[in-house]
């Protein structure tokens, strides 16, 4: 349908501090498969509060949220669902007659993959970073049933405060530590950034762990996940969370929820 846009097509959109291609192909990808009168196209924006007032004002059916406004936005939107408001944190909004509603299905996806890959409850972890994406991780992770965990984190507020939240233990940095689960929820890594071509965990920490989790999905081969994948590591990447919740962004916007044949072909076209 994306090729026969009117007046009555409805909008979808993202906000990210640095947009991909993953979310415009895959929604795009799905609408065309199941004959959806939708349009879905990224953004960025150095205005949040106008970003979102332009959601309610123009009609925007759905809008995804990336880092690092996840928390952020909070404080723009009417109602918080109970994914959003558990976590306090916020990676979808949606719009019906102006009253917008906010979710979190990162959430959903990590507890996802922590099973898909049965990654087990008793290893111990070190999950780097503080902010909404963290969050959600490391709630799934004490869903999970983890108990043995360290929060990395330079600021010390937000460190401490995720980590009491979720039970775990703060640290500034990784001395010391030998865990055998290591997460990546900072932008170390992610393209386009001052950071892009760093590694969040030292080889050394990788040489150790058994399972090395990178929620950067740009690029899909982050180098930590190039550097654990030489080194023979289970890996679990974050085009794969992507791909997970943006299907029930998709499910949220539209009411249809895709085949799992159709869902995996979307995520393959997604990652091209």
């Amino acid at each position: 349908m994306t090729q026969h846009l009117n007046k009555d097509t409805t909008i979808c959109m993202s906000l990210a501090a640095r947009p991909s291609n993953f979310g415009t192909r895959f929604h795009n990808y799905l609408y065309d498969a199941l004959d959806l009168d939708f349009l879905y196209k990224a953004f960025t924006t150095t205005d949040l509060s106008a970003a979102i007032q332009g959601v309610r004002a123009l009609g925007i059916r759905g809008c995804a949220i990336s880092m690092p406004f996840k928390q952020e936005c909070i404080a723009l939107v009417d109602e918080l669902d109970a994914s959003a408001k558990a976590i306090n944190s916020v990676n979808t909004i949606v719009n019906t007659g102006g009253h917008l509603k906010a979710y979190n299905t990162d959430y959903i996806a990590i507890a996802t993959l922590l099973k898909q890959y049965q990654v087990s409850p008793e290893l111990s972890f070190a999950l780097r970073g503080s902010g909404g994406m963290a969050k959600a991780v490391a709630c799934a992770l004490k869903d999970a049933g983890f108990k043995r965990g360290y929060i990395i984190a330079i600021d010390e507020l937000s460190g401490r405060n995720l980590a009491e939240f979720c039970g775990y233990e703060w640290r500034p940095d990784m001395e010391g530590l030998q865990p055998e689960l290591l997460i990546n929820a900072t932008p170390i890594g992610m393209a386009g950034g001052e950071d892009a071509d760093k590694l969040s965990f030292t080889p050394q920490e990788v040489d150790i762990a058994k399972v090395i989790f990178d929620v950067v999905a740009l690029p899909e081969q982050t180098p930590l996940i190039c550097y654990a994948r030489e080194k023979n590591k289970k890996v679990i990447t974050g085009s794969e969370v992507f791909a997970i919740q943006a299907v029930e962004q998709f499910a949220l916007y539209t009411g249809a929820r895709p085949s799992e044949e159709l869902f995996k072909k979307a995520a393959a076209y997604s990652r091209q």
